[in-house]
């Protein structure tokens, strides 16, 4: 099995992710609208004041999974990750998270000067260090694979 294809193929169909954070030996998730680029950097809004844009900011190193529901009778699959979340600066229509964010979710122009406004949505990139993909469609048995990301 190409990882890297299969986790391609299944971005486009899943619209949220959750989002693991941690501070102080006390774990946090959530959920968030996500968009990627050609390099699989996620991309996620968030205020600055939310529980995890604040414990981001103090600790950066993020987690998450990206599942979309199934039936009892079908077979999962999900994509697992971890990585290095951080606030776009300089955030316009030339960084590859606003095209990302306008093919995927169909979002405007006016979200840039929402994330470069001080209370605004800001834009977080999580570049990636490892995905995971967890397949029972066609792996049998059920398998977990690993897609190192490190030169990312």
């Amino acid at each position: 099995m190409n990882i890297e294809q299969a986790i391609r193929d299944y971005l486009p169909g899943v619209l949220h992710m959750s989002l693991a954070t941690c501070l102080g030996n006390k774990p946090w998730v959530c959920e968030v609208h996500f968009a990627y680029d050609d390099d699989l950097n996620l991309y996620f809004r968030s205020k600055q004041a939310r529980r995890h844009s604040q414990e981001i900011a103090a600790n950066p190193n993020v987690a998450g999974s990206i599942v979309e529901q199934h039936a009892k009778d079908q077979k999962p699959r999900g994509v697992y990750f971890e990585g290095i979340a951080e606030i776009v600066e300089e955030f316009s229509k030339d960084h590859p998270a606003y095209k990302s964010f306008s093919d995927r979710l169909g979002t405007d122009p006016e979200i840039i000067e929402d994330a470069n406004s001080e209370d605004g949505h800001k834009v977080y990139k999580i570049t990636v260090s490892d995905f995971y993909l967890f397949d029972s469609r066609e792996s049998s048995p059920s398998q977990k694979y690993h897609l190192p990301r490190s030169a990312a």
